[in-house]
């Protein structure tokens, strides 16, 4: 694919008349794929909806009863991650998507209950591969140059004034109140819930800047989802979030591949979904079956398309740069 040295053309303002929103989200898509197609990967679809779902702490996908009487839920998915890791197991090799997506009660300027991922997984790829990757397409999108590869630790350290790996919970209560961030009453002494809190009102929203994007890595294990923890320092998670203009616009992390890590971890956030006051979701035993000696190792990512859209245009929302809002659809 020929390098791209100025970002795409975009709608001028950030809004411009629906064929020029049209045309624009279409540049963006046909560059993406130009990008991923040379590099190897196979696009692939896979459905919307499904019998099973990942269970995660803190998203809630959307439950659609198709058959009626008694038949099991289906599901929205919330990514098509369960279903793309499936196919890698037997044996799909690089492959990506465009995601239609769904979460229950996300709304906003950067958020919305139905969007598009482009989501991707590279077997044996590492960080270290994929932040050149994340680079180019940043490069060919939005005109930017290089990558800040910057690790959590450093980050809260210079942003936030505190020592995540350390931190006692009186050190994060000391930290949000001198950063001006409140947590929900009685929940002062979780230190995951300032890690998040932080992280998105004074982290996230410095990363990014000046024409480079940063690549946050080497999360806390506590943080890890399912990446896998990094072998020569298991405090931390081989997971990466990529953040423009303080935008988070792309996630992933270095996958692990066991059944009964992946089967802790799924405990895990049913636990805190509980605990939190959200039903508990069923375990996907067919997720589950997949990962062992079959599942590839390598690195799996999203990003939101519909954010980076937003982005090249210079536009503050997604709906202004979509030709259909969530009301309006």
């Amino acid at each position: 694919m020929p390098d791209r040295p100025a970002k795409l053309s975009a709608p001028s303002h950030g809004v411009e008349p629906l064929r020029g929103r049209l045309a624009h989200r279409a540049r963006v898509r046909a560059a993406l794929r130009e990008r991923f197609d040379g590099a190897g990967f196979i696009e692939v679809d896979t459905p919307i909806l499904s019998l099973e779902v990942l269970p995660e702490a803190h998203i809630d996908p959307i439950p659609v009863a198709v058959d009626g009487g008694d038949a099991p839920l289906q599901w929205l998915q919330a990514s098509p991650e369960a279903l793309m890791k499936r196919l890698l197991a037997e044996g799909s090799g690089a492959i990506y998507q465009f995601a239609r997506s769904f979460r229950a009660g996300e709304r906003g300027a950067l958020h919305d209950v139905e969007f598009v991922l482009l989501e991707w997984y590279s077997p044996g790829a590492t960080l270290d591969s994929t932040a050149p990757l994340l680079a180019t397409i940043c490069r060919d999108v939005l005109g930017t140059e290089g990558l800040e590869r910057l690790s959590c630790r450093d980050a809260f350290r210079l942003h936030a004034g505190i020592d995540l790996l350390a931190a006692t919970p009186a050190d994060w209560r000391e930290a949000g109140h001198r950063l001006g961030v409140c947590a929900p009453h009685g929940t002062d002494d979780d230190a995951d819930l300032w890690f998040e809190l932080l992280l998105s009102e004074v982290v996230g929203p410095r990363l990014g800047r000046g024409g480079r994007p940063t690549a946050l890595e080497l999360w806390p294990a506590r943080q890890s989802a399912f990446a896998r923890l990094d072998p020569d320092d298991p405090r931390l998670a081989r997971r990466f979030e990529l953040f423009v203009n303080g935008v988070e616009l792309a996630n992933g992390w270095e996958e692990d591949t066991s059944r009964t890590l992946l089967a802790a971890r799924i405990d895990e956030a049913n636990r805190i979904r509980v605990a939190g006051g959200r039903p508990p979701l069923p375990v996907p035993g067919r997720l589950l079956a997949a990962h062992g000696p079959a599942m590839p190792e390598g690195v799996g990512a999203a990003l939101g398309f519909d954010r980076l859209v937003m982005l090249a245009a210079g536009a503050e929302t997604l709906d202004a740069t979509r030709p259909f809002g969530l009301r309006e659809a």
